[in-house]
């Protein structure tokens, strides 16, 4: 049984790894189950066979990602916009998934989170929340989960991905670095979040500005004061 979780903050690149992850075409994708089931009651997912399946509990969820793990991999990825209870309350339970985590430096990403959602709390950051999910997780597996650096990612992909297969026990497909521009069903609950990658054919970078930064928002300062502390403790383990 092999289910792959990419656990995220929101900005972080983790949808253009998920597009990557799409392109390979051996592995079930599913985008951001746990955010859909918080916010929405219930996530559809889109299995191997050409199903789809409804679930509305945690425990339908991980069950049947299960499941589909036995039929061939499962990638899952999550961003951390809320404190899932049952994830944070029963880590146990997800022992057995391979765990890997993605960050990327919180100027950028609390500016950008800001531009997308004025109304975004510090708690939203996500940080604070991928720190304490990275330790339960490692506790909870006896084995440390993979760290990827967003900036890693652009500078030298190659690299970043073939690591990351090696982690999960996947094949390192080259080709899957590059896709088609294109929108897709798994991204329209919350589509506007996801505009540059519906643009992209890779991994690129792509300098933005924004009006509001830590430079000259004191909210956007504090964001980033209270975060930057575990952003750097989780990245001291990054691959």
């Amino acid at each position: 049984m092999t289910v792959i979780a990419m656990w995220a903050h929101s900005r972080s690149m983790s949808t253009a790894f998920l597009r990557m992850m799409i392109e390979r075409g051996d592995v079930t994708v599913v985008h951001e189950p746990w955010l859909g089931l918080t916010e929405q009651g219930q996530i559809t997912v889109a299995l191997a066979d050409g199903r789809q399946q409804t679930v509305s509990s945690d425990q339908e969820l991980i069950d049947l990602l299960t499941e589909e793990g036995r039929e061939r991999p499962v990638f899952v990825k999550e961003v951390l916009d809320h404190r899932y209870p049952y994830l944070y309350g029963h880590p146990e339970r997800f022992a057995s998934f391979i765990h890997t985590f993605i960050v990327r430096d919180p100027a950028q990403t609390i500016a950008s989170h800001y531009a997308m959602k004025p109304t975004v709390t510090s708690p939203e950051i996500g940080y604070e929340r991928q720190f304490e999910l990275f330790e339960l997780l490692w506790a909870a597996t006896g084995s440390r989960p993979l760290v990827l650096g967003s900036e890693r990612l652009l500078e030298d992909p190659k690299t970043t991905v073939a690591r990351f297969c090696e982690y999960s026990g996947l094949p390192y497909l080259p080709e899957a670095l590059s896709w088609e521009a294109q929108d897709r069903p798994e991204w329209q609950r919350y589509r506007g979040w996801h505009l540059d990658v519906i643009d992209s054919n890779g991994f690129q970078a792509k300098p933005k500005s924004y009006p509001d930064t830590i430079e000259n928002n004191p909210v956007l300062r504090s964001f980033y004061e209270y975060h930057l502390p575990f952003y750097e403790r989780i990245m001291v383990h990054a691959d």
